[in-house]
């Protein structure tokens, strides 16, 4: 599948700002299921590329003249290809163990501990992906979809209590659990297809690691969704939480309020 991806993050402040910095996970990540045909960024000020400690490909975009407002416009067309179970065949660097460490917004509770108990086999048991499915399935029921109900800020213990959130809880609320149990699990950020799901075109859901008769490595699972990721997905960053593969993430000095707008359009082509 070829998809089309326009994707346009809107700042504009009430008053100029002195100094905004970004950090951007807004290129798609090289991996053997995607391939990138074209993309590019357009951003002010000085934008520059290197590659994050996940190895996922990103710009640091600095302002420091007086601004009033911030566009960042990345587009492209991406060559996605099927994915059978879910199964990604990417060789990471990056040791899988590194991925059961909690972080703030990941950091397991006892209710999430019991979530992962009654989903997961006991501590020390291979996990298949059936299991992280039945996971998957539980978190589907038990957080419902509802924009506004949470913010960027908020942990998965939140989420679980509240029941509800969004895609960014559905994959905290994931990772929490999987962490509770031992199992590596890591926050993926990205695009989906809107014609086959429904949902908005910018994306959150997970890779965790599975051990099958066939087949050990990271399976990829839309929580959201409760579905494997399919070739309607694209990927554009890993890590351990929203915080660190957040497409648009920075903080700027100036004062006033500030109002964002985010437009995300992707088309098979």
């Amino acid at each position: 599948m070829h998809l089309s991806i326009r994707h346009e993050t809107l700042y504009r402040y009430s008053q100029p700002q002195a100094y905004s910095i970004e950090q951007l996970h807004l290129t798609p990540r090289a991996e053997p299921q995607q391939q990138v045909l074209s993309w590019h960024i357009a951003t002010p000020g000085h934008c520059a590329a290197y590659v994050d400690a996940y190895g996922n490909a990103s710009h640091m975009l600095t302002l420091t003249a007086p601004h009033t407002a911030v566009r960042i416009l990345v587009e492209g067309i991406v060559a996605t290809a099927p994915l059978p179970g879910g199964r990604l065949q990417a060789h990471d660097s990056l040791p899988p163990l590194i991925f059961t460490v909690p972080t703030r917004l990941t950091q397991p509770t006892t209710a999430l501990a019991d979530v992962a108990a009654a989903c997961l086999p006991a501590r020390g048991t291979p996990v298949t992906t059936a299991d992280l499915l039945r996971l998957a399935a539980h978190i589907h029921g038990a957080v419902a979809y509802q924009t506004g109900a949470t913010h960027v800020d908020t942990a998965a213990a939140e989420a679980m209590l509240l029941g509800a959130g969004v895609c960014q809880d559905h994959a905290h609320v994931f990772l929490a659990c999987c962490h509770a149990h031992g199992v590596p699990a890591r926050y993926v950020s990205g695009y989906i297809d809107p014609g086959s799901s429904g949902h908005a075109a910018s994306h959150a859901w997970v890779d965790a690691w599975a051990e099958d008769a066939d087949f050990t490595g990271w399976v990829s699972i839309d929580v959201t969704h409760n579905r494997l990721m399919t070739d309607g997905y694209c990927r554009l960053a890993i890590g351990r939480d929203y915080e660190s593969a957040a497409p648009v993430r920075g903080m700027r000095r100036g004062g006033g309020d500030e109002v964002m707008r985010v437009e995300a359009q992707i088309v098979p082509v």
